[in-house]
């Protein structure tokens, strides 16, 4: 989950700058661990959890809505990393660009990153308005897909 100059490359190949409000930001460090989810209505209804890592925003799409309690799995796509500066973004994408449909903040807040094992599991703590508590991706051993779930306390 390393991130370097290129990281951000296929963000900015699917969108133009000129025609969409998001940022085009750069990969950068800050001494800051946090997270958002924003809620999405692109062509389908979803949630896309960021945490903040490496000087990007690791990415993940949630189509039915991240697990508020302890018991509720989500498959959780992982997609491009995102400018740090998109953590506070909320707009509306228009017509016809990629990711098309209004982004809002549903949740922000810190969280701490407690493990990380060979990049295909991820235990973090997010400590936001109205997700608190440990959390976990677990990457499937083929493709993009992670299960996203709370851990009970």
């Amino acid at each position: 989950m390393k991130a370097s100059k290129d990281t951000l490359k296929e963000y900015k190949k699917l969108r133009n700058f000129s025609k969409t409000p998001e940022p085009k930001g750069k990969v950068r460090r800050t001494s800051k661990t946090r997270f958002v989810i924003h809620e999405h209505h692109a062509s389908h209804l979803h949630w896309d959890l960021r945490l903040e890592m490496e000087g990007v925003l690791k990415s993940w799409a949630v189509p039915k809505g991240p697990p508020e309690r302890p018991g509720i799995k989500r498959l959780a796509v992982q997609t491009e990393d995102h400018p740090v500066d998109y953590i506070d973004f909320e707009g509306l994408i228009p017509e016809g660009h990629y990711g098309a449909g209004m982004v809002k903040i549903w949740d922000n807040g810190p969280f701490e990153l407690l493990e990380m094992k060979k990049e295909r599991e991820i235990k973090f703590s997010l400590a936001g308005k109205r997700l608190k508590g440990t959390y976990y991706l677990l990457k499937f051993r083929e493709g993009r897909n992670w299960l996203f779930f709370r851990g009970k306390e």
